[in-house]
C-alpha cells in the first residue's frame, strides 16, 4: 500500500475549561500490510488502551530508535528528544497520579511516566504522537509544540498555553482519563451518530460504540472514516474522508498487533475495566468539567 505525505489534522480536547473535541481531516500515513476489517464501534479494546505496563521505558526508547526518522528542520528525532518537565499534582480517585518533574528527561521517559501516572498505555501515546504530528518519523519544531493535538481546534489556532511535548502528552493522557471518569458525553458506549467530516453535508451514520476506549477516541477526534477511506486504507479516499481514527487503528495494528485484542481483561482490576461504566468514580471530588 502506498505511503503518502500527510496533512495531519489536530484534535481539540478539553482541558479546563470544557469545549467540544474534534480533529481536522487527515490523510492516512501508513497502514498494516494485511489489515483486519476496521470496525468503527470497536477501534481499540479497553485492555490495550488502559494498560500502562504495555511497554517499559527501555522498550519505548528502543521502539523510537527503530523508527525511520527523517528530519525536515533542526528538530531532533524522538529517540534523542529531551525536555525539562514540571510537577503535576495527584488528581482524584481513578484519575491521574502525581507526575514528578525532572530536568532533561528523554521522550521515552516522559511517555512512560505519563502512562503510569494516568493509567494510559504508552502504545496509545506513541500512536497518538504519530497520527497527530508524525513525530516518530518526521519530527518538526511545530510538531513538538503540538505533539498530541491537544487544544488545537479545527476552527481556531491552537491554544499556546498547552504547547510543548510534555505539556501535550500529559494533557492528552489527562483528558483520556477525564473522559473515562465522566463518560456522559457526546460519544459514549451505545448507538451514537458519528459524522464523517466537519462538513455536515458529508453526513453521518450510527455507530454502536462498544467500549470506553473507543468512546474516548471519538470524544478526542469525533469523526469516523467513510466508506471511501476504509476501502483505500493507506491511500486517499474522497472529499468527505477523514482519517484520524482510521490512522489510530492502522498504526496500532502495524506496530503492536490487533488493537481490539483483549487477552487478559480481568488483569486491570475493577477500576480499570469498563463493561458497565466507571465503578470508582467519586463525583463530589472530581474537578469541574
Amino acid at each position: 500500500m502506498a505511503t503518502i505525505a500527510a496533512l495531519i489534522g489536530t484534535a481539540l480536547v478539553v482541558g479546563m475549561p470544557p469545549a467540544p473535541a474534534h480533529a481536522a481531516p487527515q490523510h492516512l500515513l501508513v497502514a498494516a500490510d494485511e489489515p483486519s476489517t476496521f470496525d468503527p464501534g470497536s477501534i481499540v479494546s479497553d485492555y490495550n488502551f488502559f494498560n500502562p505496563d504495555a511497554m517499559t521505558e527501555d522498550e519505548i526508547q528502543t521502539f523510537l530508535e527503530e523508527r525511520s526518522c527523517v528530519r525536515t528542520d533542526a528538530s531532533p528525532c524522538a529517540w534523542e528528544y529531551r525536555e525539562t518537565t514540571t510537577d503535576e499534582p495527584v488528581q482524584q480517585l481513578g484519575h491521574c497520579d502525581a507526575y514528578l518533574g525532572a530536568p532533561n528527561e528523554k521522550a521515552s521517559r516522559i511517555i512512560a511516566k505519563v502512562a503510569e501516572a494516568c493509567t494510559i498505555s504508552p502504545r496509545v501515546l506513541l500512536v497518538l504522537l504519530q497520527k497527530e504530528q508524525s513525530l516518530l518519523t518526521r519530527p518538526t519544531e511545530s510538531g513538538y509544540l503540538r505533539a498530541t493535538g491537544y487544544a488545537c481546534p479545527d476552527t481556531a489556532d491552537c491554544n499556546t498555553e498547552y504547547f510543548g511535548f510534555f505539556n501535550q502528552v500529559y494533557n492528552a493522557a489527562w483528558q483520556f482519563r477525564q473522559y473515562t471518569q465522566e463518560p456522559d458525553r457526546a460519544y459514549q458506549r451505545g448507538p451514537v451518530n458519528v459524522g464523517f467530516n466537519p462538513n455536515a453535508e458529508c453526513g453521518d451514520s450510527t455507530v454502536d460504540i462498544q467500549n470506553q476506549a473507543t468512546a474516548n477516541l471519538y470524544n478526542y477526534t469525533p469523526y469516523q472514516p467513510n466508506a471511501a477511506a476504509v476501502a483505500n486504507v493507506g491511500d486517499t479516499g474522497d472529499g468527505c474522508s477523514t482519517y484520524g481514527n482510521l490512522n489510530f487503528w492502522a498504526f496500532y495494528e502495524q506496530w503492536f498487533g490487533d488493537p481490539t485484542a483483549m487477552p487478559y481483561p480481568a488483569v486491570l482490576g475493577e477500576c480499570l475495566n469498563y463493561p458497565s461504566g466507571q465503578t470508582c468514580r467519586t463525583p463530589e471530588l472530581l474537578p469541574a468539567l
